[in-house]
This record gives C-alpha cells, structure tokens and sequence, in this order.
C-alpha cells in the first residue's frame, strides 16, 4: 500500500512543480489550476484512506483517488492538444506514463478491495 503513498505523493510534487511552470513561464492559470488540484488530490485522498474509519470508507477514498488520477490525465493531454505542453518532452512523457501508472494501481486496490469485502460479507 505505501507503494500507492509514495507514488502519488512524488507525482503531486511534479504536479506542483508543473503548475508553477506554466503559471509563471506560460502565463496559464485556468487549465494549470485544475490540473493543480486533481493532481495534488490523488495523494490527498490516499494518505486520507489509509485513516479509513472502515473498508467501505478506505474504498470510496480510494475511488475518489482513482477519479482524480483520471482527471488528472485529462487536463494533461488537455495540455498538451492545446500547446501548452509537448507530448515529445521526457517529462510529459513520463507524467502521462505516471498519471496511467496511478490509475491502473487504483482500480486495482479498488477492484480488490471491494472483492474482499463481498467475500467476506458472504462467510
């Protein structure tokens, strides 16, 4: 599970690093704002399910994590359609790889989580 912590807390800081990138250098506010809060909130909702009052609590953080991830990749190629970002820079790249990487990692402890719980409620 810390895999998931760390994962999104690294992509936060680029995230961040971003944002303030294309504010200052690109004079792009209103996409970058956007980006800024779905891609800091994925972290967010983690580190909050990890403090999940229950299993259903720790899934709808989770999903909730997993929803920003995809929004995240959205405002990216967003971004990048609209000239803002070029999909051949390393580190478009590998934030678009980063953002995909979160989302199938989510789904997943999702996916299995929500099985454990249906298998567990059926003993």
């Amino acid at each position: 599970m810390n895999n998931v912590l760390d994962k999104s807390f690294v992509f936060a800081v680029r995230i961040v690093k971003l944002y303030q990138h294309l504010s200052k250098e690109q004079r792009e506010y209103v996409l970058s704002k956007q980006l800024l809060r779905s891609g800091t909130s994925i972290g967010a909702n983690v580190n909050e399910a990890q403090a999940g009052q229950s299993r259903a609590d720790f899934v709808a953080k989770m999903s909730i994590a997993s929803k920003e991830a995809r929004e995240t990749k959205y405002w990216l190629n967003l971004l990048c359609e609209t000239g803002y970002l070029d999909k051949s820079q390393p580190h478009v790249v590998s934030l678009l790889e980063q953002s995909e990487e979160l989302i199938k990692m989510l789904t997943a402890i999702v996916k299995n989580t929500q099985m454990n719980l249906r298998s567990s409620s059926k003993k």
